[in-house]
């Protein structure tokens, strides 16, 4: 017996459609994009607070920047800022830079010459101090060995170097030199009234003067005379005065008679 033949599978037929499930409703579909549009709008509420935090910031920043006070230096601080500059540049003045090879230094001579200047001429001062000093003392010895020949009676006195002319004495006693300057000692105490006699009789012979009057006063109510009027023979023959003094005599009665000493200064 013939075979039957097997009907051929057709591989091409189409799958089955899925079963139709109906459509969604409507309100399910609103409420899906609600829900979308709320959260697209809590992400931009979210960026947006981030920026104007971000913002907020920044200005603070910026705002702290422009308000910080600025501290300007102080009086004792610029003042310790100059002190400092100026010793550096004292520290630095006479350092010289090595040259490139490092064999020698590089002379600097402005320095050195202001500062030999200046020590020749502290030497200058110095030497001629001591000159003057050694020719003060040599005075002072040979004044100490010049006397002076004193003559008094009570109420007159007169008296002269041992290497003054007896006639400027002469010429002293009759008041027959002109009176150059005068001082008047009243009213001062012993001590003060010969520091000026000596300050006085320094001050004329060094402005050349020739004959000067000393006023001291008669004492007439005090018993033995004025004080003055007994001192002031010491102090211009033996006292610190006599290196000025060359004669002295008790004046004239138109000058003030026994109440005051013409002197006559060296020259």
């Amino acid at each position: 017996m013939p075979k039957k033949k097997r009907p051929k599978k057709n591989n091409d037929v189409a799958p089955p459609l899925p079963k139709f499930t109906g459509f969604r409703p409507l309100a399910d579909r609103k409420e899906l994009r609600d829900q979308l549009e709320a959260k697209k709008a809590q992400e931009e509420e979210a960026r947006k607070e981030a920026q104007d935090a971000h913002e907020s910031a920044r200005l603070r920043h910026s705002q702290k920047l422009q308000t910080k006070p600025t501290t300007p230096l102080s009086s004792s601080s610029r003042a310790s800022t100059a002190d400092d500059e100026l010793t550096f540049h004292r520290m630095m003045s006479g350092v010289a830079p090595l040259d490139r090879a490092g064999a020698h230094r590089v002379p600097v001579t402005t320095d050195a010459s202001h500062m030999n200047s200046r020590l020749a001429e502290s030497v200058s001062d110095r030497a001629r101090t001591d000159a003057a000093e050694v020719r003060d003392h040599l005075q002072n010895l040979v004044d100490e060995e010049i006397k002076f020949e004193i003559t008094e009676d009570g109420k007159r006195a007169f008296g002269r170097r041992a290497d003054t002319s007896p006639s400027l004495l002469h010429s002293l006693q009759r008041g027959m030199l002109p009176i150059d300057a005068r001082l008047d000692l009243h009213g001062l105490t012993t001590a003060r009234a010969s520091e000026r006699v000596v300050d006085f009789l320094r001050q004329m012979r060094a402005s050349g003067e020739r004959c000067v009057l000393i006023i001291h006063g008669k004492g007439d109510y005090l018993p033995g005379g004025g004080v003055l009027r007994g001192e002031i023979v010491t102090w211009l023959s033996q006292g610190r005065a006599r290196k000025y003094v060359a004669a002295f005599a008790t004046a004239v009665a138109r000058d003030g008679g026994e109440g005051a000493v013409y002197v006559a200064l060296r020259r």
